[in-house]
């Protein structure tokens, strides 16, 4: 089944491809200048830092809806193993397994595809089991360092959550952005919150995971607009699922990783940060969000931090 003439409408709205060159890999995360990040750092005032990421764990957010993307396998390779004969320094180490994406994460460029293509209008052949993400894998990202800025929708309507068949609209972020007194501007991170995180915090993650409120698929129009260099918010799937437009699945993924080349992040804790932006009464911070290197990686998983 083709894209619906509604999707390919919106995506000749919000395309960048060539706007950086036609070697670009890293999207928008080009609008993140040496200024955009002196600015940022002049966001800390009290210095209280608000980690973002869910702990990693074999019992962590994946229901087996992906195949392949498994909750981390945690194993000791070596316990206090005295590797230099009897009486030396003892050493212990461990290994993991798991999903790049399993936990709270960034899905780089090359995360999906669509006709045939990805970001910058490269072939989608060109990721494969050998050579990975040829272009546009996670590490191109190299560092993720911004202003930050909370659009709290949830709390902008007055809800603890926003429930399960909700689309977060162009409407509802601006809404956000006049809750919180801030001004979404070039090469800020924008974090989305929907408070779904609850759900699995409270031990459903099937629930989590289904029905989810997400971004809907006009959203990628208002990010375009405003240059934003990044999105991230906390659930599963990042946009509405079941989606809001019957059989079109992943259109806002599509729309923001492919078309705008816009780094998307998953399952972020952002209840702490609500309630400390509440607190001080502002929604803009220094955020860091430094990717793991993984060579043609198509995501890697984040450990966040806001400082405030």
């Amino acid at each position: 089944m083709s894209l619906p003439a509604e999707f390919h409408d919106i995506a000749k709205r919000v395309n960048n491809w060539g706007r950086w060159g036609s070697e670009d890999e890293i999207g928008t995360l080009n609008l993140v200048t040496d200024e955009v990040v002196r600015a940022a750092a002049a966001e800390v005032r009290s210095g209280r830092r608000i980690p973002l990421a869910l702990p990693l764990k074999e019992d962590g957010v994946q229901a087996g809806l992906i195949p392949g993307r498994i909750n981390p396998l945690h194993t000791m390779v070596q316990i206090n193993q005295e590797l230099f004969g009897p009486g030396t320094v003892a050493c212990s180490d461990d290994a993991v397994t798991m999903g790049l994406q399993a936990g709270t994460h960034w899905d780089a460029l090359t995360h999906v595809s669509h006709s045939g293509k990805i970001y910058n209008g490269r072939p989608a052949s060109s990721i494969t089991p050998h050579t990975r993400a040829q272009y546009s894998g996670i590490d191109k990202a190299g560092h993720i360092v911004s202003r930050g800025v909370l659009l709290d929708v949830a709390r902008a309507k007055g809800l603890d959550r926003l429930p399960g068949g909700h689309a977060v609209t162009p409407e509802d972020l601006a809404e956000a952005e006049e809750f919180g007194g801030v001004t979404v501007r070039a090469g800020d991170i924008a974090l989305v919150r929907t408070g779904q995180i609850q759900v699995y915090l409270a031990g459903d993650k099937h629930g989590y995971g289904f029905p989810s409120p997400g971004l809907s698929v006009r959203t990628p129009q208002w990010f375009h607009a405003r240059d934003v260099a990044a999105v991230a918010n906390d659930t599963l799937t990042f946009e509405i699922f079941p989606p809001e437009i019957d059989d079109l699945w992943l259109p806002v993924h599509a729309l923001d990783l492919v078309e705008m080349g816009m780094h998307q992040g998953q399952n972020w804790n952002l209840e702490k940060l609500s309630t400390a932006c509440a607190e001080e009464n502002r929604y803009s911070f220094l955020l860091s969000a430094m990717p793991e290197p993984f060579v043609g990686g198509t995501g890697t998983p984040v450990a966040p931090v806001a400082v405030l």
